[in-house]
């Protein structure tokens, strides 16, 4: 049965609120999110050509991809406008120890 293995990422005072950071978690890209809602972590690159999420605009509960323009849900990973198609994976977070930790399974 698979686990949950946590990786201390950045203190939650390093991701500005309406912003976004990338990380390399375990050989993985990760996007950390910080919306009004709280920390969210989804893999970092468009399902559609692989661009830096981290880059793209926040409005709320979405990101925009800034290559194409592509739109996702940040806490669901819903892929919401085309070109993309497919969702991205999310991942948990919590606050421990006045740092943002990621989780992904192992």
């Amino acid at each position: 049965m698979a686990g949950i293995t946590w990786y201390a990422v950045c203190g939650p005072e390093e991701i500005g609120l309406d912003d976004a950071r990338r990380f390399e978690v375990d050989g993985r890209v990760i996007a950390v999110f910080h919306t009004a809602g709280g920390f969210f972590a989804t893999d970092g690159l468009c399902t559609h050509e692989q661009a830096n999420l981290a880059d793209g605009l926040i409005s709320g509960e979405y990101v925009e991809c800034p290559k194409h323009l592509s739109r996702f849900h940040i806490p669901t990973g819903k892929a919401m406008r085309v070109p993309a198609r497919k969702d991205l994976a999310t991942h948990p977070v919590k606050i421990e120890a006045g740092k943002v930790h990621v989780g992904l399974e192992t």
